[in-house]
């Protein structure tokens, strides 16, 4: 059994359900010192964190990731248990084989075997894990890069082993995220009988125009490496609880995911005057969970497509597709960040897989991106 494969199931057997971590920092902090790596835990509340570097020098380069996973569903849908990994036809199952134990396992082997071979290498490599990214994301890599802000440290290159390929090992990578940004819109009308109208203000009605205008809105045309903008109401709310009452609320939930094109504000504002304009009393509240980040083709995003080409013989997709991961947090150090990692196909799904050939190769392609870097 490879040694990838081999800390893969060790990682699956732990039902590290966010924010709980259960015991998957201790075997890659063990394996990490066993090879050389300083460690430092850096739990903040319920979340485990640990920072490792190994070197004295510049460039550093981390690897970033989380232990932690979402809720395995409905068991028995799973044609196996969730957190017993599985070998079937090639690919092994359980939760986090995609998401990203796959990532870790293969990231942790290649720096493994680089210091083994180069121990006085130049550059220092790093580790940041954590295990709330699949949670509130307050507690984990954002406050690990403040605590390593806090020390002067700086980084000069990341890669997430997030799950970025998509349909084989190698055939995207992202260099960068859109945002992402929440509001709480509350309209606010006037209760009453629903045999008397007249006599009440119905926030239901009074919100069609506007939620429709919001809906049609093209908020941007997007550039050459971001889409379109995105609006999604995700819930509306209404009702007093009688079917002969008119409301005197209705609540509505929606979000953007916005390129750098934007700031929030310019968002902000843009919603509150289509708002206005339909003459709508109304309150509403932010929350920015994201900030875009676009890191472009630099040194690392190179190198990485050359590993890529020379290991699977693919020209690797450089985009910015997706949802938001913890790249963010350490982007905003001034950091080259991209994501590499498995397929994504089944990352939170019932039957979650990673196929296991591509274990060696992922782990082949961040060895020789550390040949390539340092």
């Amino acid at each position: 059994m490879s040694e990838t494969l081999n800390l893969l199931k060790q990682l699956i057997e732990r039902p590290s359900i966010t924010p709980n971590d259960a015991g998957c920092q201790t075997i890659l902090i063990d394996r990490l010192k066993s090879v050389g790596f300083q460690c430092e835990h850096l739990p903040f509340g319920e979340v485990h964190n640990f920072w490792a570097w190994h070197g004295h020098q510049s460039p550093f380069i981390i690897f970033a990731g989380h232990t932690d996973v979402v809720p395995p569903g409905d068991e028995t849908q799973w044609h196996s248990p969730p957190f017993t990994p599985t070998e079937k036809n090639g690919y092994i199952y359980g939760r986090g084989a995609a998401d990203m134990k796959s990532g870790l396992a293969a990231m942790v082997v290649a720096a493994e075997n680089f210091v083994k071979q180069n121990p006085d290498h130049n550059g220092t490599i790093g580790f940041i894990v954590t295990s709330d990214e699949e949670g509130p994301a307050e507690n984990g890599t954002q406050k690990v890069v403040d605590y390593l802000q806090q020390k002067n440290i700086k980084l000069d290159y990341c890669i997430v082993g997030e799950a970025s390929s998509n349909e084989k090992l190698g055939d995207a990578i992202k260099i960068g995220r859109r945002g992402s940004m929440h509001g709480e819109l509350t309209i606010i009308g006037k209760q009453g009988h629903i045999a008397y109208p007249h006599l009440a203000d119905n926030p239901i009605h009074r919100s069609f125009q506007a939620f429709e205008a919001l809906a049609k809105t093209k908020w941007d045309e997007g550039n050459e490496h971001f889409t379109p903008t995105s609006f999604q109401f995700y819930n509306v709310e209404a009702g007093a609880g009688a079917a002969n009452v008119i409301p005197a609320t209705l609540k509505a939930k929606f979000n953007f995911r916005f390129a750098p094109i934007h700031t929030t504000q310019q968002l902000q504002q843009k919603v509150e005057r289509i708002l206005n304009y339909y003459q709508l009393n109304y309150d509403i509240q932010w929350n920015v969970s994201s900030q875009p980040f676009f890191s472009g083709n630099g040194r690392l995003a190179t190198f990485v497509r050359q590993a890529i080409q020379e290991i699977c013989h693919l020209n690797t997709e450089p985009n910015t597709y997706g949802g938001t991961s913890d790249g963010r947090f350490i982007a905003t150090t001034g950091c080259e960040v991209i994501e590499l990692g498995p397929v994504n196909k089944t990352a939170h799904h019932v039957n979650e897989n990673i196929c296991i050939a591509d274990l060696e190769k992922l782990t082949d392609i961040y060895f020789r991106t550390l040949q390539l870097l340092i």
